[in-house]
């Protein structure tokens, strides 16, 4: 159980302090024990339980490496740093062979890059050289022999005319008339020859040998930006593992202390030399001492009655603050063994900023829960529980009678009495050590409670 079941382990000797301090406390002819005189007074009602000191706001120092790498050194947890101090060295040994492999991959994909942006630089050069160069050449080149072709037809005609007017006076024979005209013929079919090269050339090889030289203008360029691709990626690699390099020395961004974070959760494993870290995992806390908080569970019997804005009394080895109830979960961890099986609640107690406040102090925590003034109090150790009802054993002339009464708060010492007493009435301490007869006064005051108008207060 928590502090509530140590309270009432200890409840005797608690009670006879306070009551002897009070100076209620008689000892009479009782058999058994002694009595208490019934006083008024004030009760205050708290809620004790143990925490842990820790800052409010903590700069998390990670690890920037990828995978998992050994801690070479790490500085003691609390101590104080300057900007710039080194606090942790992570073995660099595998990174560096990261940065030296990543470097020759960069280069060769690197060369490969420039190698390809000069065959597109030559490609393009080709697909111009063309269109504008040599197809031009060949095309006026044609059209030169195609005129040539048609001017050689129309001689040979002309001469074919000549021949036949000679012939026609007897000057030449029909064979030369006839070697005029195989000469036409030759020169209609060569200017016809012509004449298709040219289509041919303006309507098929041009189309074809442009789409050609543009098809592997576009294949090289689709494979340079592959090559350009691929060396960014690995310039990447290369850039980010000289990065991690780096992150292999962490320094500290500014001053101030230096804990573990098992210092500040006391669930987390420690990190020290030879152990292996990954990425992102927290290695140390730089806390905010100006923002001091004590953390600590609240027992579930006990967590309905803790609110926000309660005073807290903060316990410290060296000192004692008052701190104000900040947060109360209202979800609970799992309670198992490493718990005790107790189900407790997380809840944070904010204190003022003060001097010499390390984190990771243990801190008895005092919360006030209820504070009454000017009650009917009565020791715990008077009160019998029986069947949900109390009853406590009055003292009389007559000797001791036990009564029933309705009992309200209690500190787990003192308990407020509602009905069933009167002031300067003597009530037996101890009443399960009492084996005197009694008289019984319990119907009675059943019978006053249930005419009152006003119920039990369960504050």
């Amino acid at each position: 159980m928590a502090k509530w079941t140590i309270a009432i382990a200890v409840l005797g000797g608690l009670c006879w302090a306070a009551v002897a301090l009070a100076g209620s406390l008689r000892e009479d002819n009782v058999p058994g024990g002694m009595t208490y005189r019934v006083i008024r007074g004030n009760l205050l009602v708290t809620v004790d339980e143990q925490g842990v000191l820790e800052s409010a706001e903590n700069l998390e120092i990670k690890s920037q490496v990828r995978g998992y790498n050994a801690v070479l050194w790490i500085v003691e947890s609390g101590t104080f740093v300057e900007q710039g101090d080194e606090l942790v060295r992570l073995d660099a040994l595998f990174i560096q062979e990261q940065v030296d492999e990543r470097t020759k991959y960069s280069n060769w994909s690197q060369s490969a890059a420039d190698w390809s942006a000069t065959a597109v630089a030559r490609a393009r050069i080709a697909v111009d050289e063309y269109d504008q160069g040599r197809y031009q050449s060949e095309l006026l080149t044609l059209e030169k022999d195609v005129a040539i072709a048609r001017a050689a037809v129309q001689n040979a005609k002309d001469r074919v005319r000549h021949v036949r007017a000679m012939a026609a006076s007897g000057y030449l024979s029909e064979l030369e008339v006839d070697e005029r005209q195989f000469a036409v013929d030759q020169a209609e079919l060569n200017l016809q020859l012509k004449q298709t090269q040219l289509e041919v050339l303006k309507n098929f090889t041009y189309k074809e040998q442009l789409q050609t030289l543009k098809g592997e203008l576009a294949a090289i360029e689709a494979n340079h930006k592959a090559n350009v691709e691929r060396a960014m990626a690995d310039n990447s690699r290369r850039d980010r593992a000289v990065e991690e390099l780096q992150y292999c020395v962490i320094k500290a961004p500014h001053s101030g202390l230096v804990i573990h974070p098992n210092a500040a959760q006391w669930e987390s494993a420690p990190i020290e030399e030879g152990t292996n870290v990954h990425k992102d995992q927290v290695l140390l806390l730089m806390p905010d001492l100006n923002e001091m908080q004590v953390k600590l569970g609240v027992h579930e019997s006990a967590v309905k009655r803790v609110k926000n804005g309660q005073l807290a009394n903060v316990t410290l080895p060296t000192r004692t603050l008052e701190g104000v109830v900040t947060e109360v979960a209202s979800v609970t961890k799992p309670a198992g063994w490493w718990t005790g099986n107790q189900v407790r609640y997380d809840t944070i107690v904010s204190l003022p900023a003060a001097e010499d406040l390390r984190p990771g102090t243990s801190a008895d925590v005092e919360i006030k829960v209820a504070e009454y003034q000017d009650v009917l109090l009565i020791p715990v150790a008077a009160i019998v529980e029986r069947n949900n009802q109390s009853f406590c054993w009055v003292q009389s002339p007559d000797g001791a009678r036990r009564r029933r009464i309705i009992v309200g708060d209690t500190n787990q010492v003192f308990t407020v009495v509602q009905q069933g007493l009167q002031e300067d009435e003597e009530v037996l301490l101890n009443p399960y050590a009492y084996e005197a007869p009694v008289v019984d006064e319990a119907d009675a005051v059943e019978s006053e409670v249930e005419n009152s108008d006003e119920g039990p207060n369960t504050a």
